[in-house]
């Protein structure tokens, strides 16, 4: 219950202020260009809070947080005083409108350029990306990935971290070939290509990684516990932070590995664990549970182990000064802008499955999680779904800001305004296309948490 409350509270924040960004941005060009701003307005329903300022804008926060809305003076909707005509929306030029509009999915990238920055300001610690394990049999395993070896580039672009290699191996979906560039101990470096024709990823199941055949590097876990899920088998049994477990059922345990292993064949079993804490030596039964997966039924107990320390130079933190972090955040803004778009393109042509839509429940599930690391990956989180944000309402559907912009842009070429039939249709089929997307992602986070 405390999970769910924390994801909630994160994702209610998350969105208050992505959505207050964006409004923003139709707000402040919208005041620019003279236009009379009637409401600004986070939520929906009705409303907590609400105040007037001298211009006459009514700012409100509302009770339903799923949205916002800045509702502008408009002859189509109001009556409008001959002496505020000058201010309504639909009598400004199409240049100044096509502005207001754009403004919500352009401050939303600026947005994401601003938290990047701050984050690259405080500093993120990360890994470098050294491949650990490789499959047999695996495409990286045919192209020659070894053991020890640190990938450096993927494609055209350098990958200092795992989430760099990961995004970059993503972009690669629906193409043959992936080129990869990677460096050994003697920094001797070697290029690859990953034959990724018969590649078949689903981000459901695994990482693009580990659906290559690439395990990252990471120390060998110790048999001690660092952490001990809340209302799981082993907290229900006893089992704490600090144990070392020692046997299983009188049998040695002889690494984390292989009770990973024997833990997973035993779904609904009793078992004993030998364990020492505290300098003792104790007996604790335990019930594995059973976790139902796409590979059918495992065991589950509800421990992590402590970690061997890394070897120097493989854990680093991204920290830059104000000139480079700013360089940094704008790139990766643009690339997680080209990737998105990459990535909607995919979803229509099929290289992607539309399975791996998400909704309101997996954006709050990941606000929770990454709001539990601290606060820059928070805001890391934050630019990802703030430039997501902005993608998704340039696509020309009409109801988004992308179909007002190719109405308008519609008349800025031809010299007239749409028509208002045809605007009108134009709004049913995209708030039927709008819908069944929408149930598709909230039918999908239904089916990875049922």
């Amino acid at each position: 219950m405390l999970s769910f409350l924390w994801s909630l509270g994160a994702f209610v924040v998350a969105l208050g202020v992505l959505v207050a960004v964006h409004e923003w941005g139709h707000f402040y060009i919208a005041r620019l260009c003279g236009v009379q701003v009637e409401r600004f307005s986070i939520g929906f329903g009705k409303p907590l809070w609400r105040r007037t300022d001298k211009h006459g804008t009514e700012f409100v926060v509302a009770a339903i947080p799923l949205g916002g809305y800045v509702r502008m003076l408009d002859e189509r909707v109001d009556d409008v005083p001959a002496q505020l005509k000058h201010k309504a929306f639909n009598n400004k030029p199409v240049k100044q409108r096509m502005a207001i509009i754009a403004a919500g999915p352009v401050v939303n990238f600026l947005f994401a350029i601003v938290a990047l920055f701050v984050m690259y300001l405080i500093g993120l610690q990360t890994v470098k990306p050294v491949v650990g394990t490789v499959t047999p049999g695996t495409v990286a395993q045919q192209a020659g990935i070894t053991s020890g070896q640190q990938i450096t580039r993927v494609g055209q672009r350098e990958t200092a971290d795992w989430e760099a290699v990961n995004l970059e191996l993503v972009s690669f979906i629906g193409q043959s070939s992936v080129p990869v560039t990677l460096t050994n101990s003697q920094n001797v470096s070697d290029s690859v290509v990953l034959n990724t024709q018969n590649w078949n990823f689903d981000p459901e199941q695994e990482s693009a990684l580990v659906s290559l055949g690439i395990q990252p590097f990471r120390p060998d876990a110790k048999l001690e516990l660092a952490v001990v899920a809340a209302d799981s088998p082993a907290s229900k049994a006893g089992l704490q932070v600090g144990d070392t477990l020692q046997t299983l059922d009188g049998e040695p345990i002889e690494n984390w590995a292989s009770l990973v292993e024997k833990i997973g064949d035993m779904p609904g079993k009793k078992v004993a664990f030998g364990v020492q804490r505290d300098g003792q030596q104790r007996t604790i039964d335990a019930t594995i549970a059973r976790r139902d997966t796409p590979q059918g039924q495992t065991g589950y107990l509800g421990v992590s182990p402590v970690f061997e320390e890394w070897p120097p130079g493989y854990v680093f933190v991204h920290q830059y000064g104000p000139v480079d972090a700013l360089v940094k955040a704008a790139d990766k803004t643009w690339r997680l802008m080209t990737l998105s778009v990459s990535m909607i393109g995919k979803l229509i042509t099929g290289d992607v499955s539309l399975n791996n839509l998400s909704g309101p429940i997996s954006i709050a599930q990941g606000a929770g999680v990454s709001a539990g690391y601290g606060l820059v990956y928070f805001l890391s989180f934050l630019a990802l779904i703030s430039v997501n944000l902005g993608i998704i309402n340039l696509l020309p559907l009409p109801m988004l800001d992308g179909g007002h912009l190719m109405y308008f842009t519609i008349e800025w070429v031809t010299g007239k305004p749409v028509s208002e039939a045809f605007q009108e249709w134009g709004f049913k089929i995209g708030g039927v296309i709008l819908l069944l997307i929408m149930g598709i992602a909230i039918f999908n986070d239904i089916s990875r948490i049922a």
